[in-house]
C-alpha cells in the first residue's frame, strides 16, 4: 500500500519529479565517468611501457630514467658507453636488448635514435604492437619514422623531408644531413606519438662534423661519404631489456647495480610507473571531491525539492490522517519518495554512463589513446550506488521530519 501510494505520489508530480530524477542521474553518470575514466587513465598509464622487463640508464633515480627514456622528458645525467651495452647484451639471461639514443629534436619534438627492433619489442597497453597507418619502418640510414602527433601537427605525409635540430633548444640544424618520412606510427597514447623515430647510425651519422657541441667550422661531409663511415655509437642514453625467464629478473637488475666498469641503474618499468603514479596521480583525488560535490548537490536539490513541496501537500497529508494513516506513515511515505527516486536515478544515471562509453569510447580512443573499457560496474563503483540511495534517504529525512510534524497540525484539524 505505501509503496503505491509512493508511485502514485511520484506520478502525480510527474514534471517535477522526471526533472529532479534527470539531474541526479546526471550527476551519477558523472560521478561514474569521472571513476571510469580515472580507472582507465591509470590503466593507460600503467601500460605505457608493458612487456619490458628493464631499463637500464646511467645510474640516477628511476623516475628519473623513467621520465626521459620512456615519456622523453628531462636529459640523462650521462650516458652508457657502448662497451657496456653490448656486455649486457651478452648476458646469458638476456633474451633481447633495444638500446636508445635521444638528445637532439625536430620542431620541439624528440628524436630517439634505436635500432629496427624498436618497432618489434615495444609494447603499450597490455601487449599491443605498434602500427603503422602509412609507410614503413626505416631501411635506409636517412629515413625517419614519426608518431602519430608528430605528422598531425606538423602535417606530414611520407616521403616528406625532415631536418633534425641540434639539441633541444638549438637554432642550429643539421641541414646537410636531411632525413625523409619512411613511415607514420598509429595513435597509441603513449609518448611514442610525440617521437621522431630514426636509427642509432643516423645519430651518428649527423654528428659527424660536430664537435663538442657544436659544429667544426669549414667542414661537411656529403652523405655519400658518410654512408662509407663506420657509424658504431660510442654510447647511448639507454636501453630497454628483455630477459629469457622472469626468475632472472632480479638477479640481472643485481648485476647491472653492481656493475664495475661504470655506475648504471636498471630499474622495473612497472614499479617506477607506479611511483610515478603516485606523484602526478593527485588530480585524481580533486577529480573525485568535484564529483562527490556535484552528486551531493543533486541531492541537496532533491531534498529541497521535497522540502518546498510539503506546503502544497498538506491537504493530503490532512485526508491521509483523516482515513487513518499515522504521522510516522506520512514520514515514511516521504523518506520512500526519496529512495525510489534516487533509484530510479542511479539506474538512469548507469544507463547514460554506458550509452556515452558505447558512443565516445572510439573517439576518446583515436583522439587521446585512452582505452575506456565497458565493464560492470566495479565494487568501488557498486558502493558509490549504494551511498547515493542511502544518502538520498538521509538528505530526505528533514522534509520528513517537517512533515510528520504538519501532519499532527492537520490531523488535529480534520478531528475538529
Amino acid at each position: 500500500m505505501l509503496l503505491r501510494l509512493a508511485l502514485r505520489s511520484l506520478i502525480a508530480r510527474r514534471l517535477t519529479v522526471g526533472l529532479t530524477i534527470f539531474a541526479v542521474a546526471l550527476s551519477v553518470a558523472l560521478f561514474l565517468g569521472v571513476e571510469k575514466v580515472r580507472t582507465g587513465a591509470k590503466a593507460s598509464f600503467g601500460d605505457t611501457i608493458s612487456d619490458t622487463d628493464l631499463i637500464v640508464g646511467a645510474r640516477s633515480g628511476s623516475v628519473q630514467l623513467l621520465l626521459y627514456s620512456v615519456f622523453r622528458i628531462g636529459n640523462a645525467t650521462n650516458n652508457v658507453t657502448w662497451e657496456s651495452y653490448q656486455d649486457i647484451a651478452a648476458r646469458p639471461e638476456v633474451d633481447w636488448i633495444v638500446p636508445i639514443s635521444l638528445g637532439d629534436s625536430h620542431r620541439q619534438f624528440r628524436v630517439m635514435g634505436t635500432t629496427a627492433e624498436y618497432f618489434e619489442r615495444y609494447k603499450y597497453r597490455g601487449g599491443r604492437d605498434l602500427g603503422f597507418t602509412e609507410g614503413r619502418a626505416f631501411e635506409d640510414l636517412f629515413d625517419a619514422v614519426i608518431g602519430a602527433d608528430v605528422a598531425a601537427t606538423l602535417g606530414y605525409d611520407v616521403d616528406d623531408p625532415l631536418v633534425v635540430a641540434h639539441g633541444l633548444a638549438s637554432f642550429a640544424n643539421h641541414d646537410n644531413q636531411p632525413f625523409r618520412v619512411a613511415g607514420i606510427l598509429a595513435k597509441t597514447g603513449t609518448p611514442v606519438d610525440r617521437t621522431v623515430v630514426v636509427s642509432l647510425e643516423a645519430i651518428e651519422a649527423i654528428h659527424v662534423d660536430w664537435q663538442g657541441g657544436a659544429q667544426i667550422p669549414g667542414q661537411v661531409t656529403s652523405p655519400d661519404e658518410i654512408r662509407q663511415m663506420d657509424l658504431t655509437p660510442g654510447a647511448i642514453t639507454a636501453a630497454m631489456i628483455g630477459v629469457k625467464s622472469r626468475l632472472q629478473i632480479f638477479a640481472l637488475q643485481r648485476s647491472i647495480n653492481q656493475y664495475p666498469e661504470e655506475p648504471l641503474l636498471a630499474v622495473l618499468p612497472g614499479v617506477a610507473l607506479q611511483e610515478l603514479w603516485g606523484i602526478v596521480g593527485i588530480a585524481e583525488t580533486a577529480l573525485i571531491g568535484v564529483s562527490v560535490m556535484v552528486v551531493a548537490t543533486a541531492l541537496l536539490g532533491m531534498a529541497a525539492m521535497i522540502l518546498s513541496g510539503l506546503n502544497e501537500r498538506r491537504r493530503e497529508m490532512a485526508i491521509l490522517r483523516a482515513v487513518g494513516a499515522r504521522p510516522l506513515t506520512i514520514m515514511g511515505l516521504l523518506m520512500l519518495e526519496a529512495v525510489l527516486m534516487a533509484l530510479i536515478a542511479v539506474l538512469l544515471g548507469i544507463a547514460l554512463l554506458y550509452t556515452g562509453l558505447w558512443a565516445l569510447r572510439p573517439y576518446v580512443d583515436t583522439a587521446f589513446g585512452l582505452y575506456l573499457p565497458i565493464e560492470p560496474l566495479s565494487s568501488r563503483e557498486g558502493i558509490v550506488v549504494i551511498g547515493v540511495i542511502l544518502a538520498a534517504a538521509l538528505t530526505s529525512l528533514f522534509p520528513a521530519l517537517r512533515a510528520y510534524r504538519l501532519s499532527l497540525s492537520d490531523g488535529m484539524t480534520v478531528r475538529r
